[in-house]
């Protein structure tokens, strides 16, 4: 029987990493590893949240629906953290839509297990608690992002974003997926990544970003990309928050 320690220490996800070895040993029993197909819609807004997902690699997108059918979105998820945050808010239904944005994997767990769990242990319900700050503060920041910065800063920092999540220079990237993590018209995208590779920075053709000068990507962002990595530091500690960079 493998080591329940050593299991641990094997795992990707930052959350589960850090937890107490005995939070740690009630969960992982419940723990299904699966895959995350790129598209996949994990949960839809307004429907029920059956399991909490704890991304190990790849990266999902939390997305708003407006009336005109048009989809924004609002945060990511990647091994630093999960999806399925209604749980922790002790709510049953999603807010917005979760979809695979990068292919990769996850733990699964129950939630109606999840939530037993976190009942029981004050110390898990904390840790869980602090994430989900973090990803508030990770929405808050975009809304002010997208609100102020112009659209070439704000793609520099959502190019960051997935390549700390990414596992590799280079990872599939649509223009669909930048108009929406931008919230803007596909042209504005067209034009913003342009000028960024004409800088040198990232090289994008067919559907296929390659990050070439990751420190001149961080001078071309806004401060709200190391504003949001410093609030998950402070909230989640070195572990969880840096996790999904070291993957890169």
């Amino acid at each position: 029987m493998a080591d329940p320690i050593q299991q641990q220490s094997s795992v990707r996800n930052g959350l589960l990493a850090a937890l107490a070895p005995e939070d740690w040993t009630r969960l992982e029993p419940h723990l299904e590893a699966i895959e995350l197909p790129f598209d996949q819609i994990i949960h839809a807004a307004d429907g029920p949240v059956a399991a909490v997902f704890f991304v190990e690699t790849g990266m999902v997108s939390q997305l708003v629906t407006l009336e005109d059918g048009e989809q924004v979105e609002a945060g990511i998820a990647g091994p630093e953290g999960l999806v399925g945050l209604s749980i922790v808010y002790g709510s049953t239904h999603a807010i917005t839509d979760a979809r695979v944005q990068m292919e990769g994997t996850a733990l699964r767990i129950d939630a109606a297990v999840f939530q037993a769990e976190m009942d029981r242990s004050a110390a898990l319900r904390r840790q869980m608690l602090h994430y989900a700050l973090a990803f508030h503060a990770q929405v808050t920041q975009t809304a002010a992002c997208n609100g102020r910065h112009p659209v070439e800063n704000r793609l520099a920092r959502w190019m960051l974003i997935t390549h700390d999540r990414a596992g590799a220079d280079e990872f599939p990237m649509t223009h669909e997926f930048l108009s929406q993590m931008l919230g803007v018209r596909r042209p504005s995208v067209t034009v913003a990544a342009g000028m960024l590779q004409k800088a040198g920075l990232i090289r994008y053709a067919r559907g296929r970003m390659t990050v070439i000068d990751r420190l001149g990507l961080e001078a071309a962002a806004c401060e709200c990309y190391h504003a949001v990595r410093h609030k998950f530091a402070r909230l989640l500690g070195p572990g969880p928050a840096k996790v999904a960079r070291q993957t890169s």
